[in-house]
């Protein structure tokens, strides 16, 4: 095995590329034949330009643009784009610090911000932004280590321990950086990356949900979209080293030559574009099975108690200012991916991703049987065997964790799970009798009757899910309770609970329980489903390791199979690349269009206007305030005004000379983590600000149909221009050398 991977990835380095469009690439160790493919498309930078810094051929003179990117608080992308730490990515992501900093006297939510001055942007307590600076192959260190003998948990104990001696190494030569092993290609291979965090990032500027989320959730993972989705933040570093330092008043913005210029030259259909970011989680080498187990255990119930959670959420959230600027952030978190989930779970049935898995297994189990040079373990009755064992207790789970940890949004049940599983211990390590937990106070974080209201109403949904499926062993005991002594009246036993534990306030709960804690309500509900979890957890350990092991075998295969062309691996939150070009799809006689001009917004917005005459808010996500309507005419105004000055060609019309955008479309490949990712052009320039995907692809995570999938992004121009007309921002807009009048 471990010969025929050395022999793969030099494979991967050198042969050409086949469906080169899909794929998202690693920095380190870029095959030359895709970089080939990119230059045919149209990007005019050498290849140093998508090295890793540390990693970069300093004599080539050519800056490197991963350097300029940056993991943003570990689940979204950004781009500095300025020598003084100026950072640009979405307005979704940057949404929990835009809420953190909102009240009711100032919402910025509803109103945006901006700082007007230095002295004026917002600190974001445990926001941080990390920037990668070397990555290295560690699979053959790895192996010869026992990495192959071991178990699951042993294999991660082992990584762990490998990730622990490299960080040490580079902290020893450079104190600001540590070091991350991840898998790729299913476990097959692992690599470290070297990163330097900064953790005093600040919030400049942010405009009013009304525009930064323009469609809400009836737009989300649509086309055609006209939200103008950015933020905009500064990285901070101690005034004598310029070095990452913890908050303080005397930091200053990062200098630095790391940064991509922005482009306000606009695109064309075809032009090449390219993303740079963080995309999340992909699982294209996945087997027909665990996409089955994907679409019934893990999608279905998720999206069906997310959708129980969210339309109390919303009631609450209606009927109060103050509720609604607590909980907007999680509501749109939480409808996010119940609506990827729906409309993943559409295409794989209506495209027919297992049958068409089935197909690959049955040409690769075919080339196993007739191959003399490859052996292997694998075996598809049994991964079918395994993941039929592993479905009830895949399905409890999700219910579990979708009702009952950090994932329900709900104050009551994070507390209870936590208490048990992933609370800290505090006080001394020698004297247990004075150990103890001890919740934050984070009361403006929550409200009262909506999180009362929303547990009652998952705990009777947990219960009529798991009773319907025939999975009553993993109902948690304290329903007994809500049935002997609140004759199943589910608010009652929630609101005794919220009211009357320790659980729910910020004293501290000893290690060492006294009868009478023992017996509080809170507490009694932790451990009840702490029981409950360990019964889901011992039914999916019986086959997890054994599943991992199939699976990763199956990939080890497919590169064999496929070895005369070059594999990426898996997405799992490292830098990696995507390139495309500019661009929209076809769906039977209906053209998407590759972008979205001002008037297909106003249209929006009239829509609006028209409708609540006949009934309140219809489309309350197509709302805006007038002064939009107005930026929006002089945005068309102002850049035909632009090109008839400056660049018009006289035999060209004004729709053939890059005409006014709010949002485009490419078919570079992302996925969630991508948001914020720059989108860059031939020249390395920053255009846009990837967001999105469309509905008719979001099967994209487990495959890629290069017919359908596509990025969407907002336009830069549309960024620089709210930036000036709105926020009259032109100290930020000096600061990234932008100077034309729009």
């Amino acid at each position: 095995m471990k010969k025929f991977f050395t022999s793969i990835f030099s494979l991967l380095l050198t042969t050409s590329a086949a469906n080169a469009d899909e794929g998202m690439w690693m920095m380190h160790g870029l095959p030359q034949a895709v970089f080939e493919r990119m230059q045919a498309y149209g990007y005019k930078l050498p290849v140093q330009s998508l090295t890793p810094p540390m990693q970069a051929d300093s004599t080539s003179g050519c800056k490197t643009l991963a350097a300029a990117v940056v993991n943003f608080s570990g689940y979204c992308t950004g781009v500095v784009v300025s020598p003084d730490g100026l950072l640009m990515t979405n307005h979704h992501c940057g949404f929990e610090a835009i809420r953190s900093h909102s009240t009711v006297e100032h919402d910025y939510m509803l109103n945006g911000f901006v700082a007007d001055s230095l002295k004026d942007e917002l600190p974001n307590e445990g926001m941080f932004v990390a920037f990668m600076k070397r990555q290295d192959d560690v699979t053959d260190r790895l192996r010869s280590m026992g990495l192959d003998t071991l178990s699951d948990f042993d294999r991660g104990m082992l990584i762990d321990s490998l990730e622990q001696v490299l960080t040490d190494e580079a902290s020893a030569a450079d104190s600001t950086l540590y070091v991350e092993i991840d898998p790729f290609y299913e476990g097959n291979a692992y690599y470290a990356t070297t990163y330097r965090r900064y953790d005093d990032v600040r919030l400049v500027m942010a405009l009013p949900k009304s525009m930064g989320k323009f469609g809400g959730e009836r737009d989300n993972w649509m086309w055609p979209r006209q939200t103008c989705d950015f933020s905009v933040f500064r990285v901070y570093a101690d005034p004598e080293t310029g070095m990452p330092a913890e908050y303080s008043e005397r930091n200053v913005p990062l200098n630095t030559q790391d940064y991509i210029q922005v482009s306000a030259d606009g695109y064309h259909d075809g032009d090449f574009a390219m993303t740079i970011g963080y995309p999340g989680s992909t699982e294209r080498y996945l087997s027909s099975y665990g996409i089955e187990q994907m679409r019934d255990c893990v999608n279905d119930p998720m999206q069906q108690v997310r959708g129980v959670k969210q339309q109390v959420m919303k009631r609450h959230m209606d009927s109060s200012e103050e509720v609604r600027i607590k909980y907007d952030s999680k509501y749109a978190q939480s409808s996010n991916y119940w609506k990827n989930a729906i409309g993943m779970n559409k295409c794989i049935d209506s495209i027919g991703i297992v049958q068409m898995k089935r197909g690959f297994e049955q040409r690769l189990t075919q080339w196993l049987d007739t191959t003399c040079a490859y052996s292997t373990p694998l075996s598809f009755p049994t991964l079918a065997q395994l993941y039929a064992k592993q479905k009830k207790a895949m399905r409890a789970y999700t219910l579990y964790t979708e009702t009952f940890t950090r994932r329900a949004n709900n104050e009551l049940a994070t507390r209870a799970t936590r208490y048990c599983d992933g609370m800290p211990v505090k006080g001394p390590q020698n004297r247990p009798r004075k150990q103890y937990m001890q919740f934050d106070d984070n009361s403006n974080a929550w409200d009262r009757e909506l999180d009362i209201d929303v547990l009652a109403a998952l705990l009777s949904n947990y219960r009529e899910q798991v009773e319907r499926d025939s999975m009553q062993e993993f109902l948690p005991s304290f329903y007994e309770t809500i049935d002997r002594d609140y004759a199943g009246n589910y608010r009652s036993y929630v609101e005794y609970v919220w009211d009357n534990s320790i659980l729910m306030t910020t004293r501290r709960i000893p290690l060492r329980l006294s009868k009478k804690l023992q017996r509080d309500p809170g507490i009694v509900m932790s451990m009840s489903l702490v029981e409950t979890l360990a019964d889901i957890r011992l039914m999916l350990d019986q086959v997890k390791d054994s599943i991992n092991e199939q699976e990763r075998l199956l990939c080890a295969a497919k590169l064999r199979m496929e070895q005369e062309q070059p594999h990426y691996s898996d997405a799992n939150f490292t830098m990696r690349l995507s390139y495309g070009q500019i661009g929209g799809y076809t769906i039977g006689s209906s053209n998407s269009g590759y972008m979205t001009t001002p008037q297909s917004m106003i249209d929006k917005i009239m829509l609006w206007e028209r409708d609540t005459v006949l009934s309140p808010n219809p489309y309350e996500e197509y709302f805006a305030e007038p002064v939009f309507k107005d930026l929006l005419h002089q945005y068309a105004a102002d850049w035909h005004r632009e090109f008839r000055s400056e660049n018009r060609d006289e035999s060209e019309s004004d729709n053939e000379v890059c005409p006014p955008a709010l949002c485009f479309l490419s078919n570079n490949d992302i996925t969630g983590g991508n948001s914020g990712s720059p989108v860059i052009n031939g020249h390395g320039q920053v255009i846009g600000l990837a967001f999105d995907g469309t509905w008719d692809s979001l099967s994209s995570d487990i495959y890629f149909d290069a017919t359908l999938a596509r990025t969407i992004s907002v336009d830069i121009r549309y960024v620089l221009f709210m930036m000036r007309h709105w926020a009259h921002a032109e100290r930020l807009l000096r600061e990234m050398g932008v100077s034309k009048s729009f």
